[in-house]
């Protein structure tokens, strides 16, 4: 049985990627999609070709990832695709977020998918593909947004590692790193008037970046950063010092 795993599905960018493969005429037997809000899984079975099978669960809950494990030793399927879509963030100054907030979002961006990961990767084989959301915010650390791009900048080094680890089994790893992107996550770390000015501009469609990021993982790219000034972005935190950047976009913003 082939299948493909999708976190975060019930919305945003997890909804996205469950219906463009969904939808896309991949050789799959089924959709697993992962998230706790049941009722959205349930409703994109009507947006995807492909039968679901659906996880209301929570993945920083050892019970959840006990589940997950279990029921993959049950069916033994291959993982075409596993697309870590699950994430959280804050947009607060280190001293202001609570620390359950805190925790959250190390436990969800970091610890779980990182889990989740190993659990998986027994029923990956050659041409499997692993597509995992980081964040433009990993590029350079962000004030204001602390805890998020370093949780961000822990899924690219892990993800890179993990990529020369699996190369020689024909497992490729894709780590998709788009600027803010138009979604439900933008809204839940205070909506797109909060976030800084200078980010504003570069607000993208969760169509294009899914599109792209699969196109990317397809061709076994490492790398998926949608749009040119994203792209420029990431040259820029290449060859300009970290320090010197941090004090222009404080100035700026």
């Amino acid at each position: 049985m082939n299948i493909a795993i999708v976190t975060g599905a019930s919305s945003g960018m997890g909804a996205e990627f469950a219906r463009q493969i969904g939808n896309a005429g991949e050789k799959l037997d089924e959709l697993w999609v992962l998230a706790r809000n049941k009722k959205a899984l349930e409703d994109l079975q009507s947006h995807t070709k492909i039968p679901l099978r659906i996880f209301a669960l929570n993945l920083t809950k050892k019970e959840s990832l006990k589940q997950m494990q279990e029921t993959l030793e049950q069916e033994t399927p291959c993982v075409k695709y596993l697309i870590h879509a699950a994430g959280c963030g804050v947009n607060q100054k280190t001293e202001e977020i609570a620390p359950e907030d805190c925790s959250r979002m190390l436990e969800i961006n970091c610890s779980a998918l990182t889990l989740l990961t190993r659990t998986v990767l027994p029923y990956c084989q050659s041409g499997s593909r692993i597509l995992m959301m980081a964040s433009a915010a990993a590029f350079l650390p962000q004030a204001g947004f602390a805890i998020y791009a370093a949780s961000k900048a822990y899924v690219v080094s892990f993800s890179r590692a993990l990529r020369m680890e699996v190369r020689k089994k024909g497992i490729t790893v894709t780590i998709v790193c788009p600027g803010p992107v138009d979604t439900a996550f933008l809204d839940s770390i205070g909506g797109k008037e909060n976030i800084p000015a200078i980010k504003r501009p570069f607000i993208a469609k969760p169509e294009q970046v899914v599109s792209y990021a699969l196109q990317c993982a397809k061709k076994g790219k490492e790398l998926s950063i949608y749009g040119f000034s994203m792209k420029c972005f990431f040259i820029l935190c290449k060859i300009v010092p970290h320090g010197v950047l941090l004090k222009a976009v404080d100035i700026i913003s």
